[in-house]
């Protein structure tokens, strides 16, 4: 009820607890979670878990993953342009950044026990829900893969096979948001048969104004348009048999994202852009854009402005539908056999302006995603030796198959945008045509391409979690995972119309290209995501296998035993601590990228790895009247994967050293039963250490020792309070409120301009550093520490069977960015504009709800 991470009492219905009640006393401060796939009281589970109630989800308007971050302060989430791939989670710092469809995510997200294998697939509703859980650190022992960072554990609520009910939630806010939600519960068989089925739907307008190169509005972007259907069919026999067939589809055209300049590329305020005929403003119409790379303040008013360029509104059309079966089978009077199956298809059809200018200079005209997972897991767990050991044997299979086709092309104004680039190098000699002039002619305007990439993935692991009672209070959990992991993928280019590639290549093997410009001319003529695959240049020695991309089909294989050691001991019912050691994993793969295979490089990447230890204090005091959660923990991470885009490519790379370290902090205080005030704070480093190199030469590797890792602030704190105050015998007021607090935080990949070196030098890591410790620092890299207040209040009636509320969230309006990075072709280096997504704005509203 109360609006923390872990404030309220909420039970969960599970395998093993076929009679738990769903909504029990206040006073009963118990939080039921299966974290460690068995029901389990919060405060008892040796693991750093934040759980979260339906009530507590409703108090801080978290409507989807997105926004759980407001109750769970170990946790980030950030979104670039593409709805369908690139929200990336992050629990303690630690995360896998997206855009790149081969990429799997290190928080592992689980619904209904069944995973899922990207984050745009679980981004539908979050409604009828019986908890979250945040698992905090590596959990790949109980949970099926990739949860090197950690785990977000969803659960629907389950069909009441006794009693008929349900409820109806309905919405109004600013931004003409409207939403809807329901769900019905229908007993068919009296304590045998059930069916519920549940539905959301929601729209509001952008939150970004998309304007033209004079500023004039033509449309909106970052908007809402989506809904959800969910129906469950749940069964129990005489026999003990019971389980559930879940079905589910959604279906988005929310547009998602546009980016904000932040900075403007010296080459517009210098008037290169002007000089080709592109305006003053390169293009950009926003009314504020900062020309000095520290005017953190101008930064700041960019992103308030709300006011983004472009030349056309995002388009998205994402079809997203499911089957789960979950089956819980009695096996003699103390084990259960449990089996969890799921398919799943995921299409997407996304259409972008890729330069995030009003010039037409490079678009997605149409990114096609096809995603079907299979995934199977079968469980046998129960208890033996009078209950002293609690056991968990099981098997996992997963099987994915990707299918990706991207088109891109170069628009009307893209060869003066070259002619801009070009400028100060040449005093503007090529004027505002130069691929034209150097290619005899040829215009690059119109060209395109289709590049196609397919991936199937197989993953099997054997597991097991067993808990024995050594002496009274004294438990010690010994778990361990076998995990291989098959993957064979590529990419292919299925359609290509570019004439000026070839052209440009002509130009310079017969020596019409001066050689100073040699290397810009082929890259920006032969853009690697448009440029024809496999040119016979593309596998000769000489300038342009630097640029061209290769058509590859790669395979990747892997094993791992992933394994954990947990001590725990009971002073008393009301405290308990524990500590523990993981060896945690996260498969490598296939880097599904147009410019993977460029000069021969080797297309795949590693598994990453971790090795955590944690140590955990967890009590209740004052007859249950405070509670207060402690945990310490040091994670080394090797291997850590990182994707990049550095303005004109994505490069992907293993970082060998990463870690994260800091102190956790939960607790609930209930001085009566009208009040309840919750505080959560993480103080965190996260940070690449000076050697986390180890003998890699690679200048986009050594840049990052010393810095801080992306989005990892260094103190997150939550402060919240509930009142709830009975003004009749069927009347209640409730007050909630909640302050997140953030400190300063990195938001691009790289923290310096990572130095360059001529073809073929081969530097020593010795000079790579040197090179480095003279760099600029990248500008708009750091987000300054914000705060976010969210308000609630309301009235209910009959005990809840009715209520109004009103809201508002980020009750400041600080609109903050999650990602800043260097806006596609628009200067280089030090030179280079920048870029950010912003978060959203301060949202408010109305809510009626009723339940019957």
């Amino acid at each position: 009820m109360a609006s923390s991470a872990f404030a309220v009492p909420a039970f969960a219905q599970d395998a093993e607890m076929p009679e738990m009640p769903e909504t029990p006393e206040a006073d009963d401060g118990v939080i039921i979670v299966t974290a460690t796939r068995r029901a389990q009281d919060v405060q008892d589970i040796p693991l750093a878990v934040t759980a979260v109630s339906p009530q507590q989800l409703d108090n801080q308007g978290v409507d989807n993953i997105q926004e759980v971050v407001a109750v769970a302060p170990s946790l980030t989430v950030s979104n670039a342009q593409v709805a369908s791939g690139s929200v990336v989670l992050r629990i303690r710092g630690i995360g896998t950044t997206s855009n790149n469809i081969g990429f799997e995510s290190a928080v592992g997200i689980f619904i209904d026990g069944t995973y899922q294998s990207r984050p745009g697939v679980a981004l539908a509703e979050l409604v009828d829900l019986e908890r979250v859980e945040v698992l905090r650190g590596p959990q790949g022992t109980t949970f099926g893969r990739n949860t090197s960072a950690g785990a977000l554990n969803i659960t629907t609520k389950r069909p009441d096979l006794y009693e008929f009910g349900g409820f109806v939630n309905a919405g109004y806010g600013n931004y003409d948001e409207v939403s809807l939600q329901g769900a019905v519960n229908v007993p068919i068989v009296q304590d045998s048969l059930a069916l519920r089925v549940t539905g959301a739907y929601r729209e509001r307008d952008g939150f970004l104004t998309l304007v033209d190169e004079t500023g004039t509005p033509f449309d909106d972007s970052n908007d809402q348009d989506q809904w959800l259907v969910r129906a469950q069919l749940g069964f129990e026999t005489e026999g003990g048999v019971r389980g559930r067939i879940v079905g589910d589809y959604s279906k988005s055209n929310s547009s998602c994202c546009s980016p904000i300049e932040l900075y403007q590329s010296p080459l517009v305020t210098g008037g290169a852009y002007a000089a080709v005929g592109l305006g003053a403003n390169g293009g950009n119409g926003q009314p504020t854009v900062a020309t000095n790379p520290f005017d953190a303040g101008t930064f700041r008013e960019a992103l308030s402005d709300q006011v983004a360029s472009a030349n056309f509104a995002p388009i998205v059309d994402i079809d997203n539908w499911g089957i789960m079966g979950e089956v819980e089978m009695p096996v003699g009077d103390s084990a259960d056999l449990i089996f969890i199956g799921s398919y799943r298809k995921f299409d997407s059809n996304e259409t972008y302006d890729s330069d995030f200018t009003a010039a037409d200079i490079f678009n997605v005209d149409l990114v096609d995603l096809e995603l079907e997972t299979i995934t199977a897991e079968l469980r046998l767990q129960g208890e033996a030796f009078e209950g002293k050991l609690n056991y968990i044997i099981g098997g996992f299979y997963s099987d994915e198959q990707i299918d990706q086709s991207v088109s891109f092309s170069l628009g009307q104004d893209y060869d003066a945008n070259v002619g801009a680039l070009l400028f100060v190098p040449t005093g503007g000699a090529f004027g505002a045509a130069p691929l034209q002039t150097l290619s005899g002619g040829v215009n690059p305007a119109g060209t395109n391409n289709t590049n196609r990439f397919q991936q199937s993935a197989q993953s099997y692991s054997l597991f097991t979690h067993n808990t024995f009672e050594v002496f009274d209070g004294f438990e010690l959990t010994l778990g361990a995972r076998y995990s291989w992991e098959e993957k064979e993928g590529g990419f292919t280019q299925t359609a290509v119309d570019n004439q000026i590639c070839p052209a440009i290549l002509g130009s310079v093997g017969a020596g019409a290209v001066p050689a100073p410009l040699q290397g810009a001319a082929v890259q920006l003529g032969c853009f690697g995501f448009t440029a024809p695959a496999d040119l016979p240049q593309a596998t000769q020695p000489g300038l342009p296998a630097l640029f061209l991309p290769r058509t590859f089909q790669a395979d990747f294989s892997d094993e791992e035993l992933i394994y954990t050691i947990r001590a725990a001991y009971e002073f008393s019912p009301e405290v308990n601590v524990y500590g523990s050691f993981t060896h945690g994993y996260k498969a490598g793969g296939i880097n599904l990228d147009t410019t993977a295979a460029v000069n021969g490089a080797d297309p795949t990447f590693l598994s990453e790895e971790v090795d955590a230890i944690e140590f955990g204090l967890k009590t209740r005091f004052l007859d249950n009247a405070v509670t207060f959660n402690l945990a310490a923990f040091y994670e080394e991470f090797t291997n850590f994967q990182v994707l990049e885009f550095t303005g004109t490519a994505f490069q992907t790379f293993n970082v060998p050293i990463a870690e994260t370290q800091g102190i956790e902090i939960e607790s609930l205080i209930r001085p009566n039963r009208e009040l309840t005030f919750n505080i959560a704070a993480t103080v965190l480093e996260a940070s690449y250490p000076e050697d986390c190199a180890g003998d890699q030469t690679a200048p986009q590797v050594v840049s990052l020792c010393g810095y801080d890792l992306t989005n990892a602030p260094q103190v997150v704190g939550l402060f919240g309070a509930l009142w709830e105050k009975p003004i009749s015998d069927s009347a209640e007021f409730f007050l909630s409120g909640q302050i997140r607090l953030e400190s300063d935080q990195r938001t691009s990949t790289q923290a310096i301009v990572p130095p360059s070196f001529p073809p073929g030098s081969n530097p020593t890591q010795q000079q790579v550093q040197a090179a480095a410790a003279n760099q600029p620092l990248i500008v708009a890299d750091v987000q300054d520490g914000n705060e976010f207040i969210n308000l609630r209040a309301g009235l209910r009636f009959n005990d809840g069977a009715y209520a109004i509320e009103g809201f508002v969230n980020n009750l400041t309006d600080n609109v903050t960015r999650g990602v800043t990075f260097n806006t596609t072709l628009r200067g280089s280096g030090a030179a280079n504009s920048r870029s950010a997504f912003p978060l959203q704005p301060r949202t408010y509203g109305v809510v009626f709800r009723a339940k019957f």
